[in-house]
């Protein structure tokens, strides 16, 4: 119960934070054409989970609490694209390399086929 709760506060900081760091880079570059906050917020969350990551893993310096307040919870909110980073980076780095490519190329695919649909979907409503 502790770990869903570290989890959920991380959740609840990281989509704030995504927020305003989102909004300020819209303000920065004001591109209405370009979604420089996504990708800000995106490229910022992998840099930090690869960082954070890898600390953990090679350092073991966050309890099992503190890596699901943090990694699980925070960049979880923060951008779910950094988890996506990652879990593809380590299936790779163990090796199974056809793995990490079918993982990436099946959320690509799948992921913009399931916002094309989703937005079809809406117009027949």
């Amino acid at each position: 119960m502790i770990k869903i709760l570290m989890v959920g506060m991380g959740g609840f900081a990281g989509s704030i934070c995504r927020y305003i760091i989102s909004d300020l880079s819209h303000k920065l570059f004001n591109d209405p054409f370009f979604p420089y906050g996504t990708i800000t917020v995106n490229v910022i969350g992998c840099l930090f989970i690869g960082l954070l990551g890898g600390l953990s893993e090679t350092r073991q310096i966050f309890t099992p609490e503190i890596r699901a307040l943090i990694l699980i919870g925070f960049l979880g909110g923060f951008t779910t694209f950094s988890t996506f980073g990652y879990e593809i980076f380590t299936v790779a780095r163990d090796g199974q390399f056809v793995a990490a490519l079918t993982n990436l190329i099946l959320h690509l695919i799948l992921g913009f086929g399931s916002v094309w649909l989703g937005f079809s979907m809406s117009k027949l409503l």
